[in-house]
């Protein structure tokens, strides 16, 4: 063969070469991209399988990771230049994961007298850390590393727990709102920050590598100062940066790109500073959220993005590392020491918090066995102790099957929690089966939370007036939050964007945002003009953005998640300008009435007729408004109702009782009344119980008139009804529920708006221009 062809193919073996080895590469990155999206598919798959048993992500997660990467062709794959681009991103995601941590957490609590939460959970701490002080150091956990150094850290780790999985999980189960679910979720924040704390200042005086020389001691030295000056500049100069970041985008309003680019380069900056002096990049992170402001609209941005950017991306991938990382074929399970030392763990962690929270509680007064669960709660850890543990393995601080016991414990601390959750919840609901969210059954040193719905501006004057006269004492006050009802149309839907907050949309649609900011400078104004008198009234802005067949689930949701005791609604028409109602409007009657029947709690519907109300009249000149007390639960309610109203000192309040006049000739022969007599002497009782209490609180004292009717039957209910109009400014009455008809049989034969009841209905006639406003009340319908 001639040179000249030798040169010709030598080339075409080059290239032919360098094709297939591109080919094989581009394969073996296929493969990689493969096994992470099995991983993430496959966990979002066992969740699903899961969900009956209300397990968290975090149990999926580890299961599909460690089963992945025990398959030798998985692990093959991955050579040790992707495993260390794999490890550079979970290092990047654990930053984002404590400082979120850090940012959802309040440092100063430590600095105040200690509650009851706190107190439960530091006496889980306590207990919890001298059990494992005492225990582990002749376990062996740790090797190359002082006894003290060792022992400190273990026990700590021991002593904390997940408090995000435990938050999560008891919110998903609707139990986080209740006494042992804000206990169970306080003490477990408490717990977690004060073992991250202790973790964050004792690495500066154990680090991770070894004290060897002096250098090293001058090393440790610029760690803590570094550490100490950037915990000053987070907690002084943070707070006044973000604040004025958050005055410079007020909410309903898309936040600034550049604003934007510039919070987060200061948090990063914040976050940094430790690290360039050796500190760990985790913890820094930790300690630089910790002490930046968690309040305002730039945090919880913050927050919302890096948790759904936490838990879509980056555990799956972060299970798979600890997968690749922890070899399970040198797991030694054939050795009864190794099952002797899970066990030893498992003892630590669960006598130590049960036993000194369970001691803690039965001191402050707690049920027993709502202490052993709320300790078997506090047990559960989270990503943070996987992550150290993984980190201990690779920095040759444990050997594999240490690391794999303490993956295990992680594990099964996690897996119990829903089934205590459950207990809890069935042990609440034989000890109080429903839930009674009424006024008439509202704890009077429970303050009054109240959903104050509107459809717009035209609601916002006797929005004000009825919330200013629902203010009753100063203690325990008033919480009103304050709802915007909007139609969600396809141009409203057009106009949104993912947002921040607890609406979690920023409507852009500025019809909307315009209209939303007025109603919220009107409140903000009623708050800032009456000073100390409006000090009692706490207000929160709340949207319910959606169509209206859905919106009365949403609104039920809120009232739920709210926790109110009263719902109050406008009348679904508007008042004209010769003031008489309009038609109305269909869908907003459509949510009235859907509420009505499957409200969470007692409901109001205001006939609004220019009732407004101001401080500035004087007693003589002051508004009037009456009560009707007929019978029955409704009437019940709104005399409860009534009862707030009476302490306001610039209302005139009177209380009208139509009672039954036996004795008359015009008194009805048959009455038709489906309750028994049995039925009708008990609510009789409960009717005269309920008066006797409002009259000697009340009329007695003389802060409210009182006028009896008797009426021998409807026809002269009809009359004295219609006489009440433009006497008042307000009428109070109950929406129905009255077991004796005598009064109202045949009034609900012509109702043109049945939702309002049949005294409602005749009140509110819509050919009437009285003036007079009227507020409809039907007490929570425990049966519904």
């Amino acid at each position: 063969m001639s040179p000249a062809i030798t040169n010709d193919i030598a080339p075409n073996n080059i290239t032919n070469y360098q094709c297939i080895k591109s080919v094989v590469a581009n394969f073996s990155i296929s493969e990689k991209l493969i096994a992470l999206i099995a991983a993430y598919a496959l966990s979002r798959i066992v969740h699903h399988l899961l969900k009956p048993l209300s397990q968290p992500y975090i149990t999926s997660d580890i299961t599909i990771g460690l089963i992945l990467t025990s398959l030798p062709r998985v692990r093959d794959s991955f050579t040790n230049p992707f495993n260390i681009a794999v490890e550079n991103a979970v290092d990047f995601g654990m930053i984002c994961y404590a400082f979120v941590l850090g940012l959802e957490m309040d440092p100063y609590v430590i600095f105040k007298p200690p509650t009851r939460h706190a107190m439960v959970a530091y006496a889980g701490m306590l207990c919890t850390f001298i059990t494992a002080s005492t225990v582990t150091p002749w376990l062996n956990y740790l090797k190359h590393t002082s006894v003290v150094s060792s022992t400190l850290s273990l026990s700590i780790c021991l002593s904390g727990n997940g408090s995000h999985i435990l938050t999560r999980l008891m919110t998903k189960l609707k139990v986080g709102k209740s006494d042992i679910g804000k206990l169970s979720i306080s003490a477990g924040v408490h717990s977690d920050m004060i073992t991250m704390l202790l973790l964050a200042i004792g690495f500066v005086f154990f680090p991770a590598e070894n004290i060897v020389n002096v250098r090293d001691e001058i090393r440790i030295i610029k760690m803590g100062v570094a550490l100490v000056i950037q915990t000053i500049v987070a907690a002084s100069v943070s707070p006044i940066f973000i604040n004025w970041i958050n005055n410079e985008n007020p909410e309903g309003k898309p936040l600034k790109g550049s604003h934007l680019v510039l919070s987060m380069a200061f948090m990063a900056s914040i976050c940094s500073w430790a690290p360039w002096f050796g500190y760990n990049s985790v913890l820094s992170a930790f300690m630089g959220g910790l002490f930046l402001p968690s309040d305002g609209r730039i945090s919880k941005w913050a927050i919302s993005k890096l948790n759904n950017l936490l838990s879509i991306l980056f555990y799956p991938v972060f299970f798979f590392w600890v997968g690749l990382r922890l070899d399970i074929s040198r797991f030694e399970a054939g050795i009864v020491g190794t099952w002797v030392r899970l066990l030893c763990l498992l003892v630590i962690a669960t006598i130590g918090k049960v036993g000194g929270t369970l001691l803690c509680g039965l001191t402050l007064g707690y049920h027993r066995p709502e202490m052993v669960a709320v300790g078997l709660l506090l047990t559960a850890k989270g990503h943070f102790h996987v992550y150290l543990a993984i980190d201990a393995l690779r920095r040759g601080r444990i050997d594999v099957t240490t690391c794999t016991l303490m993956i295990i414990l992680i594990f099964l601390s996690v897996v119990h929690t829903p089934i205590v959750v459950k207990h809890i919840i069935e042990r609440a609901r034989k000890r109080v089966p429903i839930q009674r969210m009424a006024l008439q059954w509202l704890d009077p040193s429970s303050e009054l939370r109240i959903l104050l719905c509107l459809h717009g501006p035209h609601n916002l004057d006797s929005a004000i007036s009825l919330m200013e006269i629902s203010r009753g004492r100063s203690d325990p006050g008033l919480f009103v939050h304050v709802t915007d009802m909007i139609e969600l149309t396809e141009q409203i839907a057009a106009a949104m964007a993912p947002g921040e907050g607890v609406d979690n949309i920023t409507i852009t649609d500025t019809s909307i945002t315009e209209m939303r900011d007025q109603i919220s400078h009107a409140f903000q104004t009623y708050i800032n003009e009456n000073g100390g008198s409006g000090g009692d009234i706490k207000i929160s802005r709340v949207l319910a953005l959606s169509t209206f067949n859905s919106m009365p689930q949403d609104i039920s949701a809120l009232a739920e998640d709210l926790m109110v005791s009263l719902i109050l609604l406008p009348f679904h028409k508007r008042l004209n300008e010769n003031g008489t109602l309009d038609e109305g409007h269909p869908g907003f009657r459509y949510v009235n009435r859907k509420l009505l029947r499957n409200a969470p709690c007692s409901i109001g519907i205001l006939v609004d007729r220019g009732f407004c109300f101001t401080r500035k009249f004087s007693r003589s000149s002051a508004p009037k408004v009456a009560v009707l007390f007929i019978g029955g639960k409704d009437d019940r309610e709104a005399l409860a109702f009534a009862g707030r109203v009476a302490r306001h000192p610039g209302v005139k309040l009177m209380v009208i009782r139509f009672l039954v006049d036996k004795n008359s000739e015009h008194a009805p022969r048959r009455v038709n009344n489906r309750a028994s007599a049995a039925e009708q002497e008990e609510e009789m009782k409960l009717d005269d119980e309920c008066f006797a209490q409002f009259y000697e609180r009340h009329v007695a004292g003389r802060e409210v008139a009182y006028m009896e009717k008797h009426l021998a039957n409807s026809s002269e209910t009809y009359t004295n009804l219609t006489s009440l109009e433009g006497q008042y400014s307000l009428i109070i009455v109950g929406r129905g529920g009255r077991v004796n008809t005598v009064l109202t049989q045949g009034l609900n034969d012509w109702q043109q708006c049945p939702e309002l009841g049949p005294v409602g209905d005749v009140l509110s006639g819509s050919s009437s221009a009285s003036g007079t406003s009227i507020l409809i009340i039907q007490l929570h319908n425990i049966k519904e």
